[in-house]
């Protein structure tokens, strides 16, 4: 059994104690350089341990290419330099899986290969035993909210994560459990294996705990969200993508999710999870405590909102009935026993079989031909390489020097 010593991750503040959030306004041809600039703002070198590893935490929500749904390969290359240039050079891609998404496949489809290869990181994937070992952890910080009674055999985490500086890589988009997505449920896959859907009901009190770990364990932490294609509807797969140009960063997870969930349309305050981790003093969720620096200030975030909506899906809202409708007392025998295979099948055939195929993939070619973003991804390569898309590919302009 593995025990925190003591709390390492401290966010950055200012001289009045509020916490730093970095925000950029970015285009296709700047990105790389406007990364750049984010993280100085965001003081990322205070942020991090220089002699520890840093772990590269991308986000793959779907392993489907879908504007919006995963890390970009700007934000891994932008980020990767950046880190570099500052004297991190010991970097790590760290990757896992869900029940319904496959690491492998998401790297490829998601253009995160060619940056991987040409930066030389190395991956490895929390569902690896050769790459990392489950230890069962508990907190000394205080007490876990749910976790402990989700786990009652313990609660297990990889071991690869003691010590190590995180970087998180989320893109902002909406959630149909959290109602935002950002750096918190960023943890959700990287520290607890694939029985985390558990927690579902009580996924506010899991990512307060999540947290709470992280700040126990790590060397560092800190998060960069992409922006520059946002996600509105029944995320964090079958969203609106919407072009907002924006990238974010803070090594206070609270404050850059309570800014994001702000853009989107939010009180942050009203949002469970932003409001607990507040509480808790595990970071800043009210706006007033937050200094928002770079090209927005917190005035302007204040008065911004995207208006987006999160709604449902035909998968979302079966798992709505069991997770929090009529059929809750079923929950854990529909998706603690063998039964889940059911739902988890379900959910594959919808995503990957019906919606995609039907839905997704044309608002995926929409974006790659009429969006600068969508060329710049192609830019990287085209994953799918299939001789239908020759004629797309040919009208597409070349990525920007």
């Amino acid at each position: 059994m593995s025990t925190a010593r003591d709390v390492t991750t401290i966010p950055v503040t200012t001289a009045s104690g509020k916490s730093i959030v970095a925000a950029v306004r970015t285009t296709p041809a700047t990105v790389i350089e406007d990364y750049a600039r984010l993280l100085d703002i965001a003081q990322v070198s205070k942020a991090l341990d220089p002699k520890a590893t840093t772990i590269l935490k991308n986000n793959i929500s779907w392993h489907m290419l879908y504007p919006s749904a995963n890390t970009t390969p700007w934000q891994i290359e932008g980020v990767t330099r950046k880190l570099r240039d500052e004297g991190f050079l010991d970097q790590v891609v760290v990757e896992n899986r869900t029940v319904v998404t496959q690491a492998e496949k998401g790297e490829r489809l998601n253009n995160f290969k060619p940056v991987h290869d040409k930066y030389a990181l190395p991956i490895k994937y929390n569902f690896n035993p050769a790459d990392m070992k489950w230890v069962t952890y508990e907190p000394t910080s205080g007490p876990f909210l749910v976790l402990d009674k989700i786990f009652p055999k313990g609660v297990r985490i990889p071991d690869y994560f003691f010590d190590k500086n995180v970087v998180h890589l989320p893109t902002i988009k909406t959630h149909i459990y959290t109602d935002y997505t950002c750096a918190l449920k960023n943890a959700f896959g990287g520290l607890l294996d694939t029985t985390r859907h558990y927690t579902h009901s009580v996924i506010h009190e899991t990512l307060v705990d999540l947290l709470r770990i992280q700040k126990e364990i790590q060397a560092g932490t800190f998060a960069v969200a992409d922006g520059t294609t946002a996600g509105s509807g029944p995320g964090p797969r079958t969203m609106t993508p919407v072009v907002k140009n924006i990238l974010l960063a803070s090594s206070d997870q609270v404050a850059i999710d309570a800014v994001a969930a702000k853009l989107i349309g939010f009180d942050p305050m009203d949002v469970k999870c932003i409001r607990l981790a507040h509480e808790a003093g595990l970071g800043k969720g009210r706006l007033d405590e937050i200094e928002v620096m770079g090209d927005l200030d917190t005035a302007e975030v204040k008065r911004t909102n995207w208006d987006f909506v999160v709604g449902d899906n035909a998968a979302s809202k079966v798992g709505d009935f069991f997770w929090f409708g009529p059929m809750k007392p079923l929950a854990r025998l529909m998706f603690q026993t063998p039964m889940v295979n059911a739902f988890i099948m379900g959910s594959f055939l919808y995503h990957d079989y019906w919606w995609y195929p039907t839905t997704g993939r044309k608002i995926t070619d929409q974006w790659l031909a009429d969006t600068e973003w969508g060329r710049l991804f192609l830019s990287y390569g085209d994953p799918f390489a299939r001789p239908e898309r020759s004629g797309l590919r040919s009208r597409l302009r070349p990525r920007p020097a």
